[in-house]
């Protein structure tokens, strides 16, 4: 479902998806809600293009880190990719 940062409160969540587009997006929340994945979407800000780089707008879906493993599972399930932290 669903929630606002307050629900959360000091648990650091983990990003698990970014969605390029508003159609992405909403599939995203279809899939978390009816799963009962609770789950905070905030709108941000990336790099896209191969040649000329701009900014663009996206939806990025934060998880705690025991419901990032379910989601991902989701996420795959649906044919989206998770988000994979890079490696240091």
């Amino acid at each position: 479902m669903k929630r606002e940062p307050e629900f959360f409160g000091d648990t650091e969540l983990n990003l698990v998806f970014m969605a390029r587009r508003l159609r992405e997006a909403l599939k995203i929340e279809e899939i978390f809600t009816a799963a009962n994945i609770d789950y905070l979407v905030e709108t941000g800000t990336y790099t896209g293009g191969m040649l000329l780089k701009r900014e663009l707008t996206g939806a990025f879906f934060y998880v705690t880190p025991e419901a990032w493993g379910p989601a991902s599972q989701l996420l795959l399930a649906n044919r989206f990719k998770p988000y994979q932290q890079e490696s240091a």
